[in-house]
């Protein structure tokens, strides 16, 4: 799974930054959006392999991009984060074809298991 590109989305901007560098550490290449129209604009110039998506953000929201890039891309697998409590969106993302979710705080190996995952499920 060398550089495995995951698009992080996510409108605390300290967070993506964070996790990019720590995914780039561990061999990925990492892309960030810190909103939903960006995300959808990076996704489509630049395909990444898996998609890690904030349900909760200002403006357009994480299911909201869920489902246009289900729409436009189909193929990539999508994994939402939600908030502590949050289980109802992240329970509705998974019928709208997110491939899981995890919630925050997060861990980073748990993350890229399920970001692995993502890539080898057909």
């Amino acid at each position: 799974m060398d550089n495995l590109k995951v698009c992080i989305v996510d409108d605390e901007e300290e967070f993506v930054t964070t996790l990019a560098e720590r995914l780039e550490l561990r061999g990925f290449k990492a892309q960030i959006a810190t909103n939903g129209e960006t995300a959808l604009h990076l996704i489509e110039t630049d395909p990444p392999h898996v998609v890690v998506l904030d349900v909760m953000m200002p403006g357009m929201g994480g299911l909201e991009v869920l489902q246009r890039i289900k729409e436009r891309n189909p193929q990539i697998p999508v994994i939402l984060l939600t908030g502590h409590g949050d289980t109802k969106e992240g329970m509705e993302g998974m019928r709208l074809g997110a491939f899981d979710y995890l919630m925050k705080p997060l861990s980073i190996d748990d993350l890229i298991k399920k970001m692995q995952e993502a890539v080898k499920h057909p």
